[in-house]
């Protein structure tokens, strides 16, 4: 006996259709069916970046400052700005993400200097908020952003997410396809949805090593 040797399995959009009808009970049968569950697929992509960072969608980004201008346009699939430094002569400095109302009550917006806040507006094209602003060319911005998750366009789409999301994804769907067709199985397929999202959410942490630190009581003299 020996085994495949592949490790590239994978389904496309009408593959997680058709397993997702068969979850509750029902059979793919027109066009609209298939339209209809693609287009469910698509909003669970919408929920499943409210819910949090998915670090597969996490990127890196490197941008040169132009001296005398605080605001950066980002592209429209920038989820979120998780953190961001500025490297000047190869040495990072930290930026502080601030909020809204701490970047309006700063007083002078116009001051130069080497930015050390940041302000991330979200926008349908969002933006970066530079505080001070830049008072060099040559320095960068660097920051992660968590990237939108790539539409299902066709059924022959796949999926940009790791394979242990799959389950995950099929599960989802067949819960949204009951909320239309299979009201009887709404709260089963919900609950296997929820335990199949955290299962795969929990291999998708960053993995740090343990570190004891003694309690100051200790350290007494």
């Amino acid at each position: 006996m020996t085994t495949s040797g592949s490790v590239d399995f994978d389904l496309d959009a009408a593959e997680i259709i058709e397993e997702a009808y068969e979850r509750c009970g029902l059979e793919m049968r027109t066009g609209y069916d298939a339209r209809t569950a693609r287009r469910s697929m698509n909003i669970m992509l919408a929920e499943w970046a409210n819910r949090g960072v998915n670090l597969w969608t996490v990127r890196q980004q490197t941008t040169t400052l132009t001296a005398g201008t605080a605001t950066l346009t980002l592209t429209a699939d920038v989820v979120s700005v998780l953190e961001a430094v500025i490297r000047r002569d190869n040495t990072d400095f930290d930026l502080q993400l601030i909020s809204r109302g701490e970047y309006l009550s700063i007083p002078n917006k116009t001051t130069t200097g080497r930015p050390s806040q940041f302000y991330y507006s979200r926008l349908t094209v969002p933006e970066i908020n530079l505080w001070p602003t830049p008072d060099s060319s040559s320095d960068q911005i660097v920051y992660y952003f968590m990237k939108r998750m790539e539409d299902f366009d066709t059924l022959k789409n796949t999926s940009d997410m790791p394979f242990r999301f799959l389950p995950c994804m099929v599960a989802g769907l067949a819960y949204y396809i009951s909320l239309k067709k299979a009201p009887d199985r709404i709260q089963v397929l919900k609950t296997l949805y929820e335990e199949e999202f955290q299962r795969a959410l929990s291999e998708d942490q960053e993995r740090t090593g343990l570190t004891l630190v003694p309690s100051i009581q200790y350290l007494r003299y």
